[in-house]
């Protein structure tokens, strides 16, 4: 088996050095002695949990990248052996810097020489809570992943995303013949594995391009080689959205990397019942049953950026992590 790396990204948003280096970009600023106001960024209080997991339900991983911005958790082990710290500026082009938007860190990933061409990439709402193994994320050579279609649908508090799946996809319909590609691979399309995302696809099998792809919103699986290849042929639309501070409309994601290798067919059916997706609090009290009965491998606690009571269910989320995952990892300082 090909080593598999781990990314990471995390941003301490709480940060005044950090908030303060926002504020010059930003046309919306932030009172940097009031960090409770900076919502988005608000800290859960448990990434220890993210490689807590890792460490013990994914011991085989190669090495954890760790993506900052320069700051690091008090907490965290710096001398772990299979741990990498990488700041922006060692892989990102000091042209794009410096930068708050996500789509232009994860877009220059492959630029990190030491990272495997095989890697997992993780948002620090994406935690691993039952036991893995390699082939749930990469099989002969390939990224395990859903080839599920699904119609974008615009949403009021998302008011970008949709639009950064629109520019993914138009790529896609510029290189791939839908029609071609189905009858290439119609066992790797329409595979049991995906259950009810069978529907959808046969749904929105009737277009002629590809009106979307369903986005799982879990640990995501990626090659190296698919950024040189999306890169060297989409260099102006990634090269835009890199310039791009914060997210724009006229952005691009890591996701057009995977809708580029469903269509190529160089993926492996996944199971969707491999991990799920939460928002809270709406769903908060499913995610904590999910988490403690260990329903799945992976699991998304998306910050949704309401009204709640907060703090409430920061503890609920670290009770429930430590019913299963109650021993310190050797990626945490034993001090802490």
């Amino acid at each position: 088996m090909d080593k598999i790396d781990f990314v990471i990204l995390w941003v301490d948003g709480s940060d005044p050095a950090w908030l303060k280096e926002k504020n010059n970009y930003s046309e919306t600023k932030v009172d940097v002695t009031v960090t409770s106001s900076v919502s988005r960024y608000r800290d859960w209080d448990n990434l220890q949990y993210w490689f807590r997991g890792v460490e013990k339900f994914a011991p085989w991983v190669n090495n954890i990248f760790f993506i900052t911005w320069g700051h690091l958790p008090k907490w965290l082990n710096t001398n772990h052996p299979k741990l990498k710290i990488i700041n922006h500026i060692d892989f990102v082009p000091e042209k794009y810097l410096p930068t708050f938007n996500s789509n232009t860190i994860e877009l220059n990933l492959h630029r990190i020489d030491q990272l495997s061409e095989h890697f997992v990439l993780f948002n620090d709402d994406v935690f691993l809570i039952r036991k893995t193994v390699p082939e749930d994320f990469f099989l002969n050579g390939k990224p395990v992943d859903q080839f599920v279609l699904n119609p974008i649908v615009p949403k009021p508090d998302m008011p970008i995303i949709p639009h950064t799946i629109v520019n993914n996809t138009r790529i896609i319909n510029k290189y791939f013949d839908k029609k071609k590609i189905f009858k290439k691979n119609i066992f790797k399309i329409y595979n049991l594995k995906y259950r009810s995302g069978l529907i959808r696809t046969f749904l929105c099998s009737q277009w002629n391009g590809f009106p979307g792809f369903l986005n799982p919103h879990l640990s995501q699986a990626h090659l190296k080689s698919t950024f040189d290849v999306v890169w060297e042929k989409e260099f102006f639309e990634l090269d835009r959205t890199c310039f791009n501070k914060f997210r724009q409309y006229n952005d691009v994601n890591h996701w057009v990397m995977r809708y580029w290798n469903l269509c190529s067919g160089n993926f492996e059916p996944r199971n969707s019942k491999f991990g799920k997706y939460f928002n809270i609090p709406d769903k908060e009290l499913a995610a904590l049953d999910y988490i403690e009965n260990q329903k799945g491998k992976v699991i998304c606690i998306n910050d949704t950026i309401t009204e709640f009571d907060f703090q409430k269910s920061v503890d609920r989320f670290k009770l429930a992590f430590e019913n299963i995952l109650f021993k310190k990892s050797k990626f945490e300082k034993m001090e802490f």
